[in-house]
């Protein structure tokens, strides 16, 4: 009996490579390859060898046609969704020059600033690209390099975003998407292109750049000899432009132009995020103003320490992560990495409040409560840029995903904090669903959010809301408005 049509989405992220390979009628997962990336660097360093990331997506492919016992000529297409920002330098052969300077590497933001300023500060720059620079943008960490590393800077014959390396690997095409390129703070998302005065600004020639496809679907060309042989897959099949993980996550929910608009997700992974897919071009100085891969924008807000920093907590007290208890008096701002919103790149973790009668669960608490009231403060901006009032806001189901999704605490603390009913997805990729669904688009030709949206990817558990404790929302309130300045 021949084997039904397979496609390969492929979420290759900070800390792995997830390579899922999904029927391609149904989108019914049939297995997830993975393999672990390494990341380097202190004091505000985060790099990786893009060679590593080439290496594990091939290990990925492998472990998932294993997994799924699929025949590898089944596979009909593929595309990468990966980590926004990282700036990755080629050189004429298309090799790294250095390592990546990934999303979460604070050492761009004096550049940033800079940035910000020389334009005429964050209101010029929302009016053109719909984001101000942060650390995490990649336009601050080629100024970065330019200043500090000027030789590669010079050497440099390619500059691309972690998706597009290993798509240009796959194809042989320089190609990137709306939605990966609107978050380098070189793409206008006023016009839907390359910003001349943002490259001359900050010295990058446009020459080094991608081609920008019409949406992350496209078919950018077809997997060449020598990829099909490193990974194992037919020669020929389609490679869709790919996106960001952002971006991808949202196509996997079935939100934009032909699925859900104007409707909340927060992801709760490495980083925390807020986003929502709309027809209204973000341009507030406290989200970055994405725009989507199908077309539509995707305004999103994103905190640094979400997963990785309760986890240190709970590691720093000999806990389990849900050995938490509502954190009482104390009020904990997990800022282990710095901050990006609130903008506090330098910020270390505080804690205040502490009695005699705090105990361990009550801290690891706090941590979550912390981590929470960070993102739920940053995503009652978004609603406001989405045109919805407070009433219109609050009655919209907040869908939650990313693996914190999966642990009782944080779903508690989501609930307890927002007062919002809540959709868990039942789907635990959706990155790399969003990636297999825009693989499918590219070999089919159909609009990628409808595909999703027929496959029922973003469908989950539904849950009612509960009395929002406000006394804890106003004490982390108070802690992080006072202590800002000092934070700084």
């Amino acid at each position: 009996m021949p084997q039904a049509p397979v496609v390969i989405g492929v979420d290759s992220s900070t800390q792995s490579t997830k390579a899922l390979l999904a029927d391609a009628e149904t989108g019914r997962a049939l297995a997830v390859g993975r393999a672990p990336h390494r990341v380097d660097g202190f004091a505000g360093a985060r790099e990786s060898d893009p060679e590593l990331w080439w290496r594990a997506l091939g290990e990925a492919v492998a472990a998932g046609l294993k997994e799924a016992g699929v025949a590898a000529s089944a596979v009909t297409g593929i595309a990468i969704a990966g980590q926004q920002h990282g700036l990755v330098v080629l050189d004429r052969a298309g090799r790294p020059l250095r390592p990546a300077l990934l999303w979460n590497d604070t050492r761009s933001a004096p550049q940033a600033a800079a940035l910000t300023e020389e334009l005429g500060g964050p209101a010029a720059w929302t009016a053109r690209t719909g984001s101000v620079p942060v650390a995490a943008v990649t336009a601050a960490k080629w100024r970065w390099l330019y200043e500090n590393e000027p030789a590669c800077a010079s050497a440099a014959a390619g500059v691309r975003l972690p998706h597009d390396f290993l798509t240009e690997r796959l194809a042989g095409t320089a190609a990137t998407d709306p939605g990966d390129a609107s978050g380098t703070g070189w793409y206008a998302t006023a016009t839907g292109a390359y910003d001349p005065a943002l490259l001359e600004l900050i010295g990058l020639d446009a020459r080094l750049l991608p081609e920008v496809t019409a949406t992350g679907a496209t078919r950018v060309g077809s997997l060449t000899v020598s990829a099909a042989e490193a990974l194992g897959l037919p020669a020929g099949i389609a490679v869709a432009a790919g996106t960001g993980d952002n971006m991808a996550a949202a196509v996997g929910l079935g939100l934009g132009g032909a699925g859900l608009l104007d409707h909340p997700v927060l992801s709760l992974g490495t980083s925390g995020t807020v986003f929502a897919a709309t027809r209204t071009r973000p341009a507030s100085p406290a989200l970055s103003g994405f725009a989507a891969t199908d077309g539509a924008f995707l305004p999103l807000a994103c905190t640094l320490n979400c997963t990785l920093a309760v986890d240190r907590v709970a590691a720093l007290l000999g806990l389990g992560r849900d050995d938490a208890e509502p954190g009482g008096e104390a009020v904990l701002l997990p800022y282990l990495d710095g901050e990006r919103t609130p903008d506090l790149p330098t910020a270390a973790g505080l804690l205040t409040g502490l009695r005699h009668t705090t105990t361990g669960p009550q801290l690891l608490g706090a941590a979550y409560e912390g981590a929470v009231f960070t993102a739920l403060r940053a995503l009652d901006d978004l609603l406001r840029v989405c045109g919805l009032d407070a009433a219109g806001a609050a009655a919209r189901p907040l869908r939650l995903i990313g693996g914190g999704a999966r642990g009782r605490t944080w779903v508690e603390t989501v609930r307890r904090l927002s007062g919002r009913p809540l959709i868990v997805p039942r789907a635990t990729e959706l990155v790399a669903l969003g990636a297999a669904a825009l693989a499918a688009a590219a070999v089919s030709g159909a609009d990628p959010v409808a595909t999703a949206a027929a496959w029922g990817t973003g469908e989950g558990a539904a849950l009612d809301p509960v009395a929002r404790d406000t006394a804890a929302w106003e004490r982390i309130a108070s802690v992080l408005d006072r202590a800002a300045p000092v934070l700084s």
